[in-house]
């Protein structure tokens, strides 16, 4: 049903360096006013592969592979051109800085950079052509909850998808319609071929054995919390029920994983906390020249099982407030001028690579938070104390994904809605899946994105 959806990346993948290799082909037919011979193709393509390779990696780390990028069209010029500068730099590093393949191609490289970017632009705003084609099924969504008109609204406006859902079922209204009046006759006066039902929701049971029965009509029939959060990555909470997290969620220790994760910690916040270190004198200059204060604070944070870790940051306030954060209205503590680069440059949070070479937090893994804080949200959030199962991380999937993720303070909603994003990493956490958040947590420090 959505497999076109996941083989998009692919697709664009293939179609990028199928442009990659042609535009490096035109390049050399322009240059030189004559069609290239294998010698010099070669020559040139050597040496391009392993740039070919690195632009991949940026264009994946500029949103370029998301599943939803081809939506934005009115945005994917200016993406793309400014993923296209990123790439030209990388180019000019690599031929000018590291010569070591014979060639210094000054104006190929100038006539490749352009002859690629209007290519991959043609390609990336025409790829409907490729990746649109597929028959729309009709389809009937059954469910409750605002995740349900979200879902219909997504596949509905989105040319990607195998379905269109041309009618919907609200579960609350099944106690006053006639279930074969209302549902069964539209399914088959609609054609409706496919139907994705909350099959999670009590109120369905009695009318399962007629939609049983609809299986020998060709129904095919989809889980509708496996559509959603495929479709959103990330889990829809109002349609949760305690055994989607014993179907769901394990403690069960994964072992390659976890070492590997354990390791790449250890590693890596080695090398980046010497690396940091550079910036201490600087960030140690501005704070005092501003207010004189202290250079560090320390914040107690929730970790794994519930255990409070201490973890250190720069400080970016008048004075330290334990992390509350102005609660109740009493704190008359501001964020410095200092402070609020810091933050917006996450500089604040560098000491807390020792954290992760303690083992306190991970690299990656659910933010941690206040315990006055996570108290609160045990009371106001169902399931919120699931988060707490594994390692709490410097960054998550919801500092990637989730566009309104609360920063300090009290807020219910915002954080219930990260708990979705959260849930759906404790779900399908990998080292694949890490390895995402890294990419998309250094595009965000490069643009100074997200928090």
């Amino acid at each position: 049903m959505l497999n076109s959806n996941k083989k998009e990346p692919f697709i664009l993948f293939v179609g990028d360096v199928c442009i990659f290799l042609v535009a490096l082909w035109l390049m050399l037919f322009f240059r030189y006013g004559d069609l290239p011979s294998a010698t010099i193709f070669i020559e040139h393509l050597v040496p391009f592969t392993m740039l070919f390779f690195v632009w991949v990696v940026v264009f994946f780390i500029g949103g370029l592979y998301e599943k939803h990028t081809v939506l934005f069209k009115s945005r994917l010029p200016s993406v793309l051109l400014n993923v296209v500068i990123i790439n030209s730099v990388i180019a000019v590093l690599f031929f000018y800085f590291i010569p070591v393949f014979g060639i210094t191609p000054k104006t190929n490289l100038f006539i490749y950079l352009i002859i690629s970017f209007l290519l991959l632009l043609v390609w990336r705003m025409q790829s409907d052509v490729v990746l649109g084609t597929r028959r729309k099924e009709k389809a009937m969504i059954i469910g409750v909850g605002e995740e349900m008109k979200e879902l219909r609204e997504e596949v509905n406006n989105n040319t990607r998808y195998g379905l269109e859902f041309v009618t919907s079922i609200d579960l609350n209204d099944l106690e006053s319609i006639d279930f074969k009046e209302e549902v069964l006759n539209r399914i088959y006066s609609e054609g409706v071929e496919a139907v994705a039902v909350d099959l999670r929701n009590e109120k369905i049971e009695p009318f399962l054995p007629s939609l049983y029965n609809l299986i020998f009509s060709k129904v095919r029939f989809f889980d509708m919390h496996k559509i959603y959060e495929d479709i959103f990555d990330r889990v829809p909470l109002s349609l949760l029920k305690y055994n989607w997290f014993l179907e769901n969620i394990s403690v069960s220790p994964k072992i390659t994983y976890d070492a590997l994760k354990r390791v790449m910690d250890i590693a890596l916040s080695f090398v980046l906390g010497i690396l940091s270190l550079l910036a201490y004198p600087f960030v140690f200059l501005a704070i005092k020249l501003e207010d004189g204060g202290q250079l560090f604070i320390t914040q107690e944070r929730t970790g794994k099982n519930n255990q409070l870790v201490k973890i250190v940051k720069f400080r970016s306030m008048s004075g330290d407030d334990s992390g509350n954060y102005g609660q109740g209205g009493t704190s008359k503590l501001r964020v410095t001028r200092v402070g609020k680069f810091l933050r917006k440059s996450r500089i604040d949070e560098l000491p807390q690579l020792w954290n992760v070479f303690k083992g306190d937090i991970s690299l990656i893994g659910p933010r941690p938070e206040l315990p006055a804080l996570v108290r609160l949200y045990e009371k106001e959030i169902p399931y919120y104390n699931i988060r707490h199962l594994i390692k709490p991380g410097l960054s998550g999937w919801a500092q990637i994904y989730h566009e309104n993720h609360p920063h300090h303070g009290e807020a219910v909603v915002a954080t219930k809605e990260k708990l979705s994003y959260d849930l759906y990493y404790i779900k399908n956490r990998s080292f694949i899946l890490d390895l995402k958040i890294a990419l998309k947590t250094l595009r965000d420090l490069v643009s100074r994105r997200g928090r």
